[in-house]
């Protein structure tokens, strides 16, 4: 076999195969024997027809086309291997000779990764905010744990913000009452906002047995976006009470003797929440310095499909859990179909770019993923997609997402090495130190999306797995 590679542009080439007929063989053997299982002749047991008894009732051409969509694969492969080309996608392959006996020729056009040139990232500088815990914040922290611990006692008075409420609630539209626009013994919250707009206003003054009728436009339900006229009826009134901030409340609501114990906790939860995310704001920020020095060919089908997965996973998976529909989440986010194209185009971009630097980096550094990294990951991911471990090992594996995972973490950490190179200081002009990679694979999975595919996908083959065993079962 012969093959030659034209490069077509920094993230496309055509490959050039011919390949003599006698190569051919094993594929024209393994042709003849299906056709054979697949046809009957009058005087031939199944199986047993001869090849110049095939040729001349169904044609030869037939039993070519078998053996070369066969051997087609396997050819396309090894010249793929010869030319040490890191192909992506699938190809677009055209038989441009094939002669009986003499040769097969085709060409193929596909996407490769492009040869990038690593930039010289030691001298990125980044700004984050700094680590600061005020007092006013510790007390905001303590004051919802309050609130957690509110109780509700009945009181013959009109409804004020704070109180909860029992109500009854009728919607009509045009002067129908909406089937799905009734409920009974509803507990709200006045100034909450959870339920309908207006509420608030409607309910406010009312004593138990009060009723009112206002306008709103519904949010969800048969008739959602539309007005409706909703009539409300207060059954009762409760007053919420907050317990006394004392060493009393301390032992309530945590393991802690004294309320200074608690506040000292609280404080260091905060300063914990609060490095997490000056973490998180270095690699965000250093990738985007580093995206920024590097010059990365974009292959344009590649693009095209992340746009299209990304749109996909949106509007059939988040939105879907949501009962959102795209229309309707694009008119919340203020945002028009051409602007969310845009922005959805951006961050394919960006992701792209993100996966083909550090994976660059990744093969530079000589990186390697160990199973205690992998392991640790993949309990991470387990514990956000709600499955036990167990289950999402077995699912990552039946989906054939492993080599996904261990991207995830090789590449966190070629963004860890390239933060560890930065400078990064806070606002203070006080200098940051680094040291946990899991923000930095975070980052990473954020950027390239990989996460959300690795979840997707082990959700796939769970609910594959369960739909055979139910099956298995009936």
């Amino acid at each position: 076999m012969k093959s030659a590679v034209e490069t077509l542009n920094p993230t496309r080439v055509r490959l050039t195969v011919e390949v003599p007929f006698e190569e051919l063989k094993d594929s024209l053997d393994a042709a003849y024997k299906k056709i054979n299982q697949q046809v009957t002749v009058k005087g031939f047991r199944k199986g047993k027809i001869p090849a110049r008894v095939i040729d001349q009732r169904f044609g030869r051409g037939a039993v070519l086309e078998e053996a070369v969509n066969d051997a087609l694969p396997k050819f396309y492969t090894e010249a793929v291997n010869e030319g040490e080309l890191n192909v992506l996608g699938q190809p677009e392959v055209d038989i441009t000779e094939l002669k009986d006996g003499e040769l097969l020729a085709f060409t193929a056009e596909v996407d490769v990764r492009p040869e990038i040139e690593i930039p010289d990232y030691s001298g990125i500088e980044v700004t984050v905010d700094a680590l600061e815990v005020s007092d006013e914040d510790v007390e905001k922290a303590v004051e919802q744990l309050r609130e957690r611990f509110a109780s509700t006692n009945p009181v013959e008075r009109a409804a004020a913000e704070g109180d909860v409420v029992t109500i009854d609630l009728q919607a009509k539209v045009d002067g129908e009452v909406l089937e799905d626009g009734v409920a009974e013994g509803v507990s709200y919250t006045i100034g909450s906002g959870e339920l309908l707009d207006g509420i608030d206003a409607a309910v406010t003054g009312l004593e138990a047995g009060g009723e009112v009728t206002f306008t709103s436009e519904l949010k969800g339900g048969s008739a959602e976006g539309k007005e409706a006229e909703v009539t409300v009826k207060v059954t009762a009134v409760a007053a919420r009470e907050l317990p006394e901030l004392d060493d009393e409340f301390a032992q309530m609501a945590s393991e802690f003797d004294t309320l200074d114990e608690l506040k000292a906790d609280s404080r260091k939860r905060l300063e914990d929440t609060r490095q997490y995310e000056q973490a998180t704001q270095a690699q965000e920020r250093v990738l985007d310095e580093l995206l920024k020095l590097a010059e990365v060919p974009i292959p344009e089908k590649l693009l095209a499909d992340e746009v299209q997965t990304r749109k996909h996973n949106l509007e059939h998976h988040q939105l879907g859990q949501m009962g959102l529909t795209l229309d309707k989440y694009l008119e919340i986010q203020g945002k028009t179909a051409e602007e969310f194209e845009a922005e959805t185009s951006e961050q394919a971009v960006k992701g792209i770019k993100t996966q083909f630097l550090l994976d660059e980096i990744v093969n530079k550094e000589k990186l390697n993923v160990n199973q205690e990294e992998l392991t640790e990951h993949l309990m991470r991911r387990a514990a956000s997609s709600g499955m036990s471990p167990d289950q999402f090992a077995q699912a990552v594996v039946e989906g054939g997402q492993v080599p996904m995972l261990v991207g995830e973490v090789a590449r966190g950490k070629a963004l860890a090495v390239v933060v560890e190179a930065a400078k990064v200081i806070d606002t203070n002009g006080e200098p940051v130190e680094l040291e946990d990679d899991e923000e930095a694979i975070e980052t990473v999975e954020a950027a390239d999306g990989s996460a959300e595919a690795v979840a997707e996908e082990a959700a796939k083959a769970a609910k594959a797995a369960k739909a055979t065993e139910e099956k298995t079962e009936a």
